[in-house]
């Protein structure tokens, strides 16, 4: 039923080129096309009101909105969060003043660079930048922060971010940051190529506003999904389909993966700050999100879930005496039953806002940390089971972990993304 013409096996989610992605290229998005064509299949009423609980930088909102969708996303990544809100945003100034603005920054920028002092900024930063780049990145920067009233300061804000990694001179591509390790920056200057996106935003809103100006609202609440009062706008069964690709259980940081952004603008000044401000409402999926506490107390709410919370105590189990044969191995097993727990819970406020009947279609991965296999989509489908939802579909739509064959260390079990269609009982 489901089968993309293209975007199976896009590296490091969202698109470089489609509309509103291209604003900032978040790793942890899924593609647009993928979005799309679930939301074609999965025939919601005219200007239906779709649900992401993990909204990232919002490429389900925009593809509802593209085919006429109103859209409610919860996103628990601060900065994230904002992006996707202000690309879903509806503005009335004329994008032509986006432009000029920025045009005028960059004049000022570059009268102001020879002034910045640079040794003040986070470590990161500084090795991340030859200095007469990162001194004009820190000028275009300062002046926009000093314009927090201005129409454009988000968008301004956006178009520079998405310019760090285009001219950084060492290795930061996703998901891993490597000051130590020297590159050829893909743009020298940064001041074109922070043109070259404003123009790309112009562009994109301009189109909107010809085409799809009469969409319905789409709105983005920063927060944790699994709080119920984060879903507290809808009301009971308002809902008429939900599109989603929660986080795998891979290992991936998705806070740490904004690091540079995260220090560069100032939002955090430190790893303990961004733990407690940015990844502090964030689903556990890496080892270093999981405690011992939040592990104890995710296995004794597994014991309600059942058959099904057994079999996910019974994987932690496994995992555990894995580690258990590692010197230095990973807590895994503390990440599975936290990260399956809150699943439930995400589940349980979807049941919630869904109407009667509506499909829930879920992309997701599975996972063998140290060979033990995970069946993240097969887990996910029972929960929601206990929560009021029927599973229709469970297809495939890649194999991965390829790329990793050549390890010697590695695990050999076969792993796929997958494509889980649930009913609203």
């Amino acid at each position: 039923m489901f089968e993309p013409s293209s975007g199976r096996g896009r590296r490091h989610g969202t698109s470089r080129s489609e509309p509103f992605d291209r604003w900032f290229r978040y790793p942890a998005g899924f593609a647009s096309d993928y979005a799309s064509l679930l939301l074609q299949q999965l025939r919601l009423p005219t200007a239906g009101l779709v649900v992401d609980p993990f909204t990232g930088s919002g490429v389900a909102g925009t593809a509802a909105r593209r085919v006429g969708h109103a859209f409610y996303g919860v996103e628990a990544h601060p900065l994230i969060a904002e992006l996707a809100a202000l690309k879903l945003d509806r503005t009335s100034e004329d994008p032509n003043g986006l432009l000029a603005t920025a045009r005028e920054l960059t004049l000022q920028a570059i009268t102001t660079r020879a002034d910045i002092d640079i040794s003040v900024e986070a470590d990161l930063t500084l090795r991340s930048f030859d200095p007469e780049t990162l001194a004009t990145l820190v000028s275009l920067r300062d002046l926009i922060r000093a314009m927090q009233a201005h129409e454009w300061h988000l968008h301004l804000k956006w178009a520079l971010l998405a310019t760090l990694r285009d001219v950084a001179s060492v290795r930061v591509g996703w998901p891993y940051q490597r000051p130590g390790s020297q590159r050829q920056p893909t743009f020298a200057d940064p001041l074109p190529r922070f043109l070259q996106r404003i123009a790309w935003m112009v562009e994109d809103i301009r189109e909107f506003e010809a085409n799809y100006s009469a969409s319905p609202a789409c709105r983005v609440r920063q927060g944790d999904s699994r709080e119920a009062m984060n879903w507290s706008e809808l009301g009971h069964g308002t809902a008429h389909g939900c599109v989603t690709s929660p986080p795998y259980l891979n290992n991936f940081d998705y806070a740490d993966a904004t690091r540079l952004e995260l220090y560069f603008w100032g939002d955090v000044t430190s790893w303990s700050q961004m733990c407690a401000e940015v990844r502090s409402d964030m689903l556990t999926a890496t080892t270093q999100q999981s405690s011992v506490g939040a592990a104890s107390d995710a296995r004794t709410l597994l014991q309600t879930y059942g058959t099904v919370g057994t079999e996910i105590s019974e994987i932690a189990d496994r995992l555990q005496k894995e580690r258990g044969n590692r010197s230095r191995g990973k807590e895994y097993d503390r990440v599975v039953p936290d990260y399956f727990v809150a699943i439930a819970r995400i589940m349980e406020n979807l049941s919630t806002v869904l109407a009667p009947g509506a499909p829930a279609v879920l992309l997701v991965g599975d996972s063998a940390p140290y060979g033990v296999y995970v069946d993240t989509p097969g887990l996910i489908a029972k929960l929601a089971k206990c929560q009021g939802f029927t599973l229709e579909e469970d297809v495939i739509l890649r194999h991965r972990g390829q790329r990793w064959a050549s390890n010697a260390t590695r695990h050999n079990v076969q792993l796929a993304e997958r494509l889980v269609l649930l009913r609203r009982d």
